[in-house]
């Protein structure tokens, strides 16, 4: 008796047709990981940014049941929806995800912008001082180094940052 078992790797498990180009599996397993990840970013989406993109009946049913499981039974859910997500546009799905986090990456970038000002403050940046002063019509020179003192002799004690947080706080405050 022959073994035909390899004969095997070269008919689709989908159509029972013998592939026309023997498929890539490192390809394939790749996209699959894409695809779980995919699924785990929803899952772990909160609820009102998840309502908001736009799936299929049974994928909202898929992740909403994962959302409630927990260790192998979540990893179970997982594939299961990893398999689904094929049926899936995933290009709308990524780009959807991408539009919701946008809000997110513009805090941000306003929360590291105000950490670089008040750390150039804090050094010393008289140009910056004089260039927030001009740019912001509330801004009160005198409050602001009042404020930069108190965190530079707070720096040189050694002590908790409190006036480095309130400097950070009135700039805040500024740029809203």
């Amino acid at each position: 008796m022959t073994d035909n078992s390899h004969q095997l790797d070269n008919i689709n498990p989908h159509t029972g047709e013998p592939y026309s180009e023997r498929p890539n599996k490192t390809k394939i397993k790749r996209e699959m990981k894409a695809l779980h990840d995919l699924g785990r970013q929803l899952v772990e989406m909160p609820n009102s940014k998840f309502e908001k993109i736009s799936l299929s009946e049974r994928m909202i049913e898929a992740v909403l049941l994962a959302k409630r499981l927990k260790k192998a039974a979540l990893q179970r859910q997982l594939r299961f929806i990893a398999s689904i997500m094929t049926e899936e546009d995933t290009s709308t799905i990524l780009a959807e995800i991408k539009m919701l986090s946008l809000p997110q990456e513009r805090e941000l970038e306003v929360f590291h912008q105000l950490e670089e000002w008040r750390d150039k403050l804090i050094a010393g940046d008289n140009d910056l001082m004089n260039e927030l002063v001009n740019q912001f019509d509330d801004a009160d020179r005198q409050h602001l180094r009042q404020l930069v003192r108190n965190a530079n002799k707070e720096l040189q004690n050694n002590k908790p940052p409190k006036a480095s947080r309130l400097l950070f706080k009135y700039l805040k405050g500024l740029q809203s």
